[in-house]
């Protein structure tokens, strides 16, 4: 019993002074080549993620992987864009009154829940870093993006272009970012040095290019072939290729 006290007050200990050592890391985004209104600016803020890649060891304990939502309500999946940690299950409750099959196909991890009814959930584990675009076997209009990382140090950006990543061990870190709409060039991201004892630490402003965006062509369902023309309305099964 000693031992294992001794052992707990031990993992507490370490959480406890990394915690004490870590920082917060801040920083603005600005969104440049972006034609659209202030709302819908806000809205694409609110989308983007961005990420701390570790260049030295980190010294502190690492979050485990959490479970984490994604809804599929009035025939969106909300949020539009989840970023999770490798090993994250990802829950999948239907909350409107009609049926659906969230799956993926391409990018990312491949999966398919396939179909379920209203008022169940269907769970997906991802074990593999990457972009998983999600969609709606029924319904085309439904889209959504499951952004899977190596770190635990990510946060999505407020929808004023701001944003806070906390608990950040002393260390050389890369930031990254994920913009379903940007256009720029993301290969050589700014490095930031995080050092121990210092409450808050200033991340490079990053400006992104939306410049050009265009929407992705329409996608194929889950057989590789296209929905049938009143499926933007239809709540049943599209069942497997004749």
């Amino acid at each position: 019993m000693m031992r294992h006290w001794l052992i707990c007050f031990s993992f507490l200990t370490a959480l406890a002074l990394g915690r004490a050592n870590a920082s917060t890391v801040s920083g603005v985004i600005q969104l440049t080549a972006n034609s659209n209104s202030p709302r819908e600016q806000r809205r694409h803020l609110s989308d983007i993620v961005v990420w701390l890649d570790a260049l030295s060891p980190a010294a502190s304990l690492q979050a485990p992987a959490q479970h984490a939502e994604m809804l599929q309500k009035d025939k969106m999946f909300h949020p539009h864009v989840l970023p999770i940690l490798v090993g994250t299950a990802v829950e999948f409750p239907n909350a409107d009154p009609i049926f659906h099959n969230a799956f993926s196909n391409y990018d990312g991890q491949m999966f398919d829940v396939a179909l379920y009814p209203p008022g169940t959930s269907r769970t997906v584990v991802f074990r593999k870093a990457g972009i998983a675009r999600v969609f709606c076997n029924i319904h085309p209009a439904m889209s959504a993006i499951i952004l899977v990382l190596k770190t635990p140090y990510f946060v999505k950006v407020n929808a004023d272009g701001r944003y806070l990543i906390p608990n950040v061990p002393a260390g050389q870190y890369e930031l990254h970012y994920y913009d379903e709409r940007a256009t720029g060039d993301n290969s050589h991201p700014p490095q930031l040095t995080v050092e121990s004892a210092v409450m808050e630490v200033g991340a490079p402003v990053l400006r992104i290019s939306e410049a050009g965006y265009v929407t992705l062509a329409t996608h194929k369902n889950k057989y590789g072939q296209d929905y049938p023309p009143d499926a933007l309305s239809y709540g049943g099964n599209i069942g497997p290729p004749k």
